[in-house]
Parts: C-alpha cells; structure tokens; sequence
C-alpha cells in the first residue's frame, strides 16, 4: 500500500498549506525608509478621511446625494488603506512574512474589496453628475439621500458577492510545490499561480472581475462624460459651460487619479515584461499615494466643502 501511495503524483494529490510567505521586494537598498514613509501616508490618509467624514457629518448643507456618496468614498479609502498599508508594515518592516492560509483569504478579500468600493463609487458619483448637468430640474426627484443609500448597498452587496467569489475559488487549488508569493500581500494572480491543479476556473473570473469591476466602471464614467459634454455644448454662455463643467472637476481629478495609474501598470505588464520589484513598488505607490489624494482633492475642489470648513471654524470661534 505505501508503495502504491509513493507512485502516486504530486500533483495528483490536493495539499492545503498551512500558509504563505509573502516575498515583497527583493535586494532593493533603503527599502526599510519605504516602509516608513509608508506609515507616514497611511497615517495621514486616515486623518484625511476621518476630517471629510466629520465634516459631511457635521454641515447639515452638506446632506445631500453627492455628499453621501462621497462619504462612501472616504470610508472606502480608508479601509482601502488599512487593508494593505498595516500589514506592509508588520510583513516587511518587522520582518513577518509567514501568514497562514485563513489569514491569506481575508486579507485578499479585505484587500480587493476596498479599492473595488472606490471604483464603483466613482460610477454612482457620475451618474450623480450626469443627473444634475443633463436634468437638473428633476435632479432631486431622480436622486434622494434615501435613493443613495440604497444604490450604495446594492454596491456594497454586488462588490462582495464578486469578491467572496474569487476568494472561494482559490480554496479549490493545491499548492504542492512554492507557497512564495511574488507580491506585498496575499494577491490573487500570484496565489493562483502557484497551484498545482488546474487553475482555468481562477483565471477566467480573474479577467472577469477585472472586467466587471474595473473597465465596465471606466466605461459607464466615459460614457456618462460624453453626454454631459453633448449638454455643455448646447450652453450657449461660455459661463454657463464653465460653472457646470466646474461642478466636475473634482469628481474628474478622482477619475484620473484611481485610473490613471492602474492603466499604466496594466499597459506596461500586458505590453512588456516587468521586473516583479518595479510592478510591486509602482503598485503599492500609486494606490498609497491615491488615499492621500481623494480627500485633499474634496477639500480643494469642492466650493461647498471649503464653505462649510469656513463655516464650522467660525462657529467654533464664536
């Protein structure tokens, strides 16, 4: 019988690890000052967002479909961020790589569900402007505070189910040879590639999510802008054009700001082959440095968030 046994292949057999160790980057010098810049955004960026939702919280003005849905946003880049940033730090910083395999599942599924919050908020904050450029007299018959919240939970709900999906699939896989994983975190493409059984299934709903919660969000954006244009265009005050493109400028930089970065790192993998230090680095920058951004772009961009900044300093003044 153990003869038997010993002729049977590897891969025939299905292992479950008892976890992964998480590579990060390799023989790069000063990569330690890295980390704790790092922890520098990772801090601000939760004070950032803490502030805008204190202040949407605060401003009874600031109650209003636009704003909840911005209040989304911030609580997405925050748990966004504190889905990866922290464990970077334990992982690389203090040198704990090991993590088990339950552990690995959540922290993909925390790790994928954030940033996909932040791309579909980014769809609902287009259609909000949409709304209010192409029929600003019904804006608020359309759209509602309580219309808002239930599109955020049907998100919410949607995003999750997707995830829960890619996370349960990696459960079907064995991993009889490396449990290294070429990434920062527990990554969902180079987990699966790691198994030893057939990994189609992984890969198929990988380039579907990736379709469903990235390019189809980018699309509905474009297509969302595009309309506005055709309205902006009918404006035949070159004042009336600005003051309602203006109302999207910030809602644009959001745009640019999650995307921009995502297309390039995805143009340059698809297009050439890219060093895993070069992809890790220029991954974990651009998302760190986006949960910087967003709440300084509300801050700045947004005429009513400036007045009611204004409005609560002079109240606490008095």
């Amino acid at each position: 019988m153990s003869s038997l046994n010993s002729t049977v292949p590897l891969y025939s057999l299905f292992v479950r690890p008892q976890g992964f160790y998480i590579n990060g980057i390799i023989n790069m010098p000063y990569i330690r000052y890295y980390y704790i810049f790092l922890s520098l955004v990772y801090v601000i960026c939760v004070l950032e967002n803490s502030f805008i939702i204190l202040i949407i919280y605060m401003e009874q003005s600031l109650h209003t479909p636009k704003y909840v849905a911005l209040l989304n946003l911030a609580v997405a880049d925050i748990c966004a961020s504190t889905a990866l940033i922290p464990k970077m730090i334990e992982t690389f910083l203090f040198d704990s790589r090991f993590i088990t395999y339950e552990a690995c599942l959540a922290n993909m599924f925390f790790a994928f569900l954030f940033p996909t919050m932040q791309s579909l908020t980014l769809v609902i904050l287009a259609y909000d402007r949409f709304v209010a450029i192409c029929f600003p007299m019904n804006y608020h018959i359309i759209i509602t505070n309580n219309q808002m919240i239930v599109i955020i939970t049907i998100v919410w709900g949607f995003a999750t189910v997707i995830i829960i999906t890619l996370v349960v699939l990696i459960t079907r896989l064995s991993f009889c040879r490396s449990t290294v994983i070429e990434s920062y975190f527990c990554d969902y493409g180079p987990v699966h590639r790691l198994a030893c059984n057939d990994n189609s299934p992984n890969l198929i709903m990988a380039f579907i999510g990736i379709a469903i919660l990235l390019f189809v969000p980018l699309i509905l954006i474009i297509l969302s802008y595009v309309c506005i244009l055709f309205v902006l265009l009918k404006i035949t005050s070159l004042e009336g054009r600005w003051k309602a493109f203006n109302t999207c400028t910030s809602h644009l930089m959001l745009v640019a700001v999650f995307y921009l970065p995502l297309l390039g790192i995805y143009f340059v993998a698809v297009t050439s082959t890219l060093h895993p230090n070069a992809r890790i680095l220029s991954t974990s920058l651009s998302s760190s440095i986006q949960y910087l951004l967003n709440p300084i772009i509300h801050a700045l961009k947004t005429k009513e968030i400036k007045e009611s900044i204004k409005n609560i300093f002079k109240r606490n003044r008095v």
